[in-house]
């Protein structure tokens, strides 16, 4: 028996989580600061390191072996359920992120990028299996599963690059995200079928078509209903959520039903994330965006890390070793097909070449998704070690690079558009006030958050070494900021009347403050008395 075999189950999965934590943020830290890279990549390779492939194959003191392989795998099924759990949090966490108006503004260039990376991605990863004598036909199981597995999109990955720059709600970013949605649907919908053919093809029977032909309709139909009901009931729940007052029990009501809905995806054939994303997009035109986001940020921090580390640890580096070779070519492939099949389209959908290139890059992780299809393949027994081997490899190069081709193709600020957004622009209006001082502005700041705080709209301030606040009621949205001795607040042109009457009212109470104060010279004898009191070892109260 090895050392620390004899552990309870559960403090062992106590240890795993605890040590999986600290060294993902360390990892993370690490290479964020000292290397500039993207954090994600960092906690990747921390999984990696201390995974059963490494590390976590060696006999330690007192806790022998304790991410040695298992039964199950090479995640535990209690980490792994955690690491599940991780990922709907952050795809619903992104779906909060995302700007609805901008979301269906752009899901039609979503579509067709994302039919555009399938398609490519599919050819090329399959017709590697018949270019190097993997496979005999394209309806190999061997060339179904490489051209399945090119498929998949990580959208994690991506939508945690774009939610640390900030860009979750740009027209790349939504475009990436409505895209990658839509390429998760149709990756299932090819898995299926893949599936299907292959197990025909094994058994040496016939494709039962109509019985994948009901998985896709049942998938397409449960994505496009769950989000037409979400969007329409998304103002009914949110009202029904107000009534629990505390920011507390809305933000772990709406998580639950994420949870919810994320099951019934899954029932449904689709990814539990497709279920979250759904939810968090639906809520994301309410006034509750902050409240939720804000209860639920810790469980993000602590939790989404754990979900990129145990990746890292399902990759198998001997694997990889025996089909480097043909890995590398596949994995090279699988690059070219998801950058030109997703930008290439974005070129004929309103984007220049800059943000083209962004949708490319944020197409390329496969990570996850990849190694499921392929852990389907192998579990069912129609693709080998080799071909196992090959899409580990392909998801360790895409989801490597792609964090950091996707993280410097947003270094450029120049738009992505070919032609800006004027209309959207000339919508906006921008309510600047110039005091004499920043003391000044800083005092009629605080006054205009507390008067919106009345008019029961959510103000919540995005950092705290950062004077930029939020301010939502239902579909109404303000951003305030303030700069040296200058407010500017930000709106829609038809809540600019609004917006206009609640600064003006406190305009006229800061002015009758100040008449009043320099008319009063009852403030020169506070003041007096103020001063005095410093140096008399009896103070006297003002006098009143």
């Amino acid at each position: 028996m090895h050392p620390g075999t004899d552990l309870d189950p559960i403090v062992r999965f106590v240890l795993q989580l605890g040590l999986l934590i600290v060294c993902t943020r360390l990892g993370g830290f690490w290479l964020r600061r000292w290397l500039r890279l993207p954090g994600v990549l960092g906690e990747l390779l921390s999984g990696m390191i201390i995974g059963p492939y490494a590390l976590g194959r060696f006999d330690w003191p007192i806790v022998g072996s304790l991410f040695g392989l298992t039964d199950a795998g090479a995640v535990s099924p209690e980490l792994h359920a955690i690491a599940i759990f991780a990922s709907i949090i952050l795809l619903f966490l992104s779906g909060l992120e995302t700007d609805l108006s901008t979301f269906l503004r752009y899901s039609i260039a979503g579509t067709v990028v994302g039919i555009g990376g399938v398609v490519v991605s599919f050819v090329l990863g399959a017709g590697t299996a018949v270019w190097f004598g993997l496979a005999p036909s394209w309806l190999d199981p061997s060339a179904l599963f490489l051209g399945t597995a090119a498929t998949a999109t990580s959208v994690g990955i991506s939508a945690r690059i774009l939610s640390e720059r900030r860009k979750m709600d740009s027209p790349e970013g939504v475009t990436i995200l409505a895209a990658a949605v839509f390429d998760d649907v149709l990756g299932i919908v090819v898995l299926a079928i893949v599936v299907g053919m292959a197990r025909a093809k094994v058994a040496g029977g016939t494709i039962a078509w109509h019985h994948i032909a009901a998985i896709a309709f049942k998938a397409f139909g449960f994505w496009i209903a769950a989000t037409a009901i979400g969007l329409l009931l998304a103002r009914r729940f949110s009202q029904m959520l107000k009534h629990f007052k505390t920011p507390g029990a809305i933000a772990a009501l709406a998580l639950g039903c994420a949870l919810l809905l994320a099951g019934l995806s899954e029932m449904a054939g689709l990814a539990m994330i497709i279920g979250a994303y759904i939810m968090g997009l639906s809520l994301s035109r309410t006034d509750l965006v902050q409240v939720i986001r804000k209860e639920i940020e810790g469980l993000h921090n602590i939790l989404v890390p754990v979900f990129f580390g145990s990746m890292g640890m399902m990759v198998n580096l001997s694997a990889i070793g025996n089909v480097w070779k043909i890995g590398t070519i596949y994995a090279v492939l699988a690059v070219i097909s998801k950058a030109a099949g997703c930008a290439l389209p974005a070129l004929f959908c309103g984007f220049n070449r800059h943000g083209a290139l962004r949708i490319g890059m944020g197409m390329l992780p496969r990570a996850e998704v990849a190694l499921i299809v392929a852990g389907i393949g192998l579990t069912s027994g129609t693709i080998g070690q080799d071909i196992f081997g090959i899409v580990i490899l392909m998801s360790l190069v895409t989801t490597l690079i792609g964090p950091m081709l996707l993280d410097g193709s947003l270094e450029n600020t120049a738009s992505g558009l070919r032609h800006p957004e004027d209309e959207a622009t000339s919508q906006a209006r921008h309510i600047v006030l110039s005091f004499p001082s920043p003391d000044m502005a800083d005092f009629m700041r605080v006054r205009i958050v507390r008067a919106f705080r009345q008019e029961e709209f959510y103000v919540y301030r995005l950092a705290p070494d950062s004077p930029t606040y939020h301010i939502r009621k239902d579909a109404m949205f303000f951003t305030l900021e303030c700069e040296g001795g200058t407010l500017s607040l930000h709106v829609a042109s038809q809540y600019e009347t609004l917006a206009r009457l609640v600064i003006a009212e406190e305009m006229l109470t800061l002015r009758s403050m100040l008449h009043l104060a320099q008319a009063d010279q009852n403030l020169d004898t506070l003041e007096h008395n103020l001063v005095a009191d410093l140096f008399s070892d009896n103070p006297s109260p003002p006098p009143l």
